[in-house]
């Protein structure tokens, strides 16, 4: 097989011989050879696992998502495809009561609709809904007679009868469709979000007897029912009360949304004809979301966060006593204030305790916590943190999609920097809840959905080290050798930024930022953690705020101290790449240091002032700022804001590769525009590449084969790979 050029010049670089690459180097178009798995769910037995598997098409330039499903009860567990979409997509799959149907959306029939399969009676799937507007994340009530789902429906027709309400907003998807005139009128924010135009629209949760029949919209008016950004969400989001008769939900903020952070716990009657959603969190200004039941119904849990307006703030799990219906009798308790770990996803174990998600230390390890008295217990981690150390490279990962049996058997995702997700069931023990016991390490793969391709890839393991940033406080720092790394040679430095800026490099897997194809190209490669980073405690999450350009970019420029002085790093190569609030970093470099040899800003924020008009959730830029620009009670939308030095770019000329979309809103195209713009007049070496048709993410299969080979050409043509 013939190599691209690249890689064939990193293997001349490196001095590898064919004998001793085995395992070949990691291409561009690999990344679309493996199969992305996601939402793993247990059967209620606990016998079965289904889970969606997405395929890419590189060729024909898309996707196509089936359900496949194990039997874990078996000696010799193997997968399964369950359904077969011809060429479209089925997804979110979530099991009857009973263990005998699975519920899942498609887009088989044209738009997304909720189906169901009883794959033990054999058959091909059924469709639910045929609402014009579309059905997503459907859930089971417990007693198995009603399904739930989320709708995007126009709110000034949501009080009429659903044929009605349906036909109507059908004839205005249509006529808008039909007519040439496609403008877009807008009463209030948000209009857009992310990557598309919501307009006037509101998700709305509906409720259909699980045998079909006509929905019924039970959360009516001008107010979604559920979240419109993923800052909030963490699955479902919403469920149904223990008897039945009610859905509990994250609702968005009544008013003033693209500002507020007030998401609520609310609750209506699957039987509609309420206008006001009684709220069940009404003392706390900042967010809560994710309602969950335990199995007796006695008690319900949910995130909750202090701070009102700071999306960032630290997320801790909340119980409170409940009746059948979902009513709370009893105050509201936080069982992890004890610990400084952001609670993400979390479910009910059948003892009665609650399991949980956290970042911490570049991983996300599972904790558990009893609510009787309050006891964490996790599952056993890596080292300490102290500056300088070096810890040893046992597997940590990146978890997600917990699922449980009633055998207690945890079932989740879990991927790996140089292993992409797969679906692991763990033993559970109940005792591991008992006081100093950690959670059992017991996992099993039992997807196994790309062990044979890895098997063909050198993608070596990165080390975990810890640098002393600014102030002397530890970061930790992912470093990732190229493959056929010879310690006695000198290597150039890809260094990489992460977004956020409150993200983390986490060890697991991206198909959007991938380190290990980042190192194939002869790189070592550095995924730092400064301050803002997820996972090293709330105080370091908190100390980027109104400081991007501060103790964060001289914890990094600490990173590059640390590195230049390995004896395996050349200095003299060096270049660096972020997006987001990686791609601001690289702004920021670019008019504070010479120390790269070429920057790679994706999507980044240039101009603080104009970035908060532009923008849709304005609550970020207001917290990280104190105030929007008119009212700041700070300087930092000046202060550091990379436009204002700009008169460094031509003083330091780093060459700048500028990739800017136009579907972001999150960070606007304006803003690419502006930096390039301004590099080009000043004489600075630059280039732009836009993508009309993507967001923040650049998601297209073709348009990812691009925007890497751009992005690697810009990369080797100044900061050449492979050892010396």
């Amino acid at each position: 097989m013939r190599l691209p050029g690249i890689v064939f010049l990193v293997l001349l670089g490196t001095g590898m011989t064919a004998d001793a690459a085995e395992k070949r180097l990691m291409q561009i178009e690999d990344l679309f050879h493996f199969k992305r798995i996601s939402e793993a769910q247990s059967s209620p037995n606990g016998a079965y696992i289904v889970y969606p598997v997405t395929e890419v098409s590189l060729d024909g330039n898309k996707s196509t998502t089936s359900l496949w499903w194990v039997n874990i009860a078996t000696e010799k567990p193997t997968p399964r495809r369950l359904t077969n979409p011809n060429g479209k997509s089925d997804r979110h799959p979530r099991w009857s009561p009973d263990g005998t149907k699975i519920l899942f959306e498609s887009t088989r029939s044209g738009s997304s609709q909720l189906w169901i399969i009883e794959p033990f009676a054999g058959g091909e799937a059924t469709q639910l809904t045929t609402i014009s507007t579309g059905a997503s994340t459907g859930i089971w009530s417990p007693d198995g007679k009603h399904i739930a789902f989320v709708s995007a429906v126009f709110p000034e027709n949501s009080e009429l009868p659903f044929k009605e309400s349906d036909a109507a907003n059908k004839k205005r998807i249509d006529d808008a469709e039909a007519n040439p005139v496609k403008a877009k009128v807008f009463k209030k924010l948000f209009f857009r979000h992310w990557d598309e135009y919501v307009e006037d629209k509101r998700q709305h949760l509906f409720v259909i007897p699980a045998t079909g029949g006509e929905p019924k919209d039970v959360t009516p008016g001008d107010r979604d029912a559920y979240p419109t950004s993923t800052t909030f969400s963490i699955g479902d989001d919403y469920t149904f009360s223990p008897d039945s008769s009610h859905l509990v939900f994250t609702a968005v903020p009544s008013r003033d949304e693209a500002w507020s952070t007030n998401y609520d716990i609310c609750r209506v009657p699957i039987k509609g004809g309420t206008k006001e959603w009684e709220t069940l969190t009404p003392d706390n200004e900042a967010a809560d979301s994710a309602p969950k039941f335990s199995p007796d119904g006695k008690h319900v849990a949910w995130r909750a966060q202090k701070k009102a307006g700071y999306e960032a703030d630290k997320w801790e799990i909340t119980v409170a006593t409940c009746n059948a219906t979902g009513k709370l009798t009893g105050k509201p308790q936080s069982l992890t204030d004890k610990i400084d770990r952001s609670a993400d996803e979390f479910l009910w174990q059948n003892n009665g305790q609650i399991v949980f998600l956290a970042e911490e230390d570049g991983g996300t390890p599972l904790f558990g916590v009893n609510i009787a008295d309050k006891t964490i217990t996790k599952n056993p981690q890596l080292g300490t943190r102290d500056a300088t150390q070096t810890r040893d490279e046992s597997p940590q990962g990146t978890t997600a999609s917990l699922s449980v049996g009633k055998d207690g058997k945890l079932v989740y995702i879990r991927s790996f920097l140089n292993a992409p997700a797969e679906v692991f069931t763990q033993v559970f023990d109940p005792e591991d809840f008992r006081p100093r016991k950690p959670l059992s390490e017991k996992f099993v793969n039992v997807s196994n959905a790309n062990t044979k391709f890895l098997d063909e890839l050198d993608l070596p393991r990165p080390e975990s080290v810890t640098v002393k940033g600014d102030g002397d406080t530890p970061m930790q720092m992912w470093i990732l050798k190229p493959p056929g790394f010879d310690p006695k040679k000198k290597w150039p430095v890809a260094y990489l930024v992460h977004g956020g800026p409150q993200g983390a490099w986490n060890d697991g897997w991206s198909y959007r930022w991938n380190p290990e194809i980042w190192a194939a190209q002869g790189y070592v490669v550095a995924l730092p953690n400064p301050r803002g980073s997820t996972g090293f405690g709330q105080q370091y999450v908190d100390q980027i705020s109104g400081d991007w350009g501060g103790k964060c970019y001289r914890d990094l420029m600490k990173g590059v101290e640390y590195l230049e002085a390995l004896p395996y790093v050349d200095k003299d190569r060096m270049g660096s790449a972020g997006a987001s609030f990686g791609g601001y970093m690289m702004n920021w470099f670019a008019v504070n240091t010479d120390k790269f040899k070429c920057l790679i800003t994706h999507c980044g924020v240039y101009n603080f002032e104009s970035m908060y008009a532009l923008t849709e959730e304005l609550w970020f830029d207001e917290y990280e700022h104190g105030g929007p620009p008119w009212a700041s009670k700070g300087n930092s939308y000046k202060e550091h804001s990379p436009h204002r030095l700009a008169a460094n770019l031509a003083k330091y000329k780093t060459p700048m590769l500028v990739v800017h979309n136009d579907l972001d809103f999150r960070v606007a195209v304006a803003e690419g525009l502006q930096l390039f713009t301004t590099l080009q007049r000043q004489g600075v070496k630059s280039r732009m590449v836009n993508f009309p048709d993507e967001g923040h993410w650049v998601l297209k299969p073709k348009n990812s084969q691009f925007w890497h080979q751009e992005v690697f050409k810009w990369l080797t043509e100044h900061v050449p790979p492979g050892g010396k």
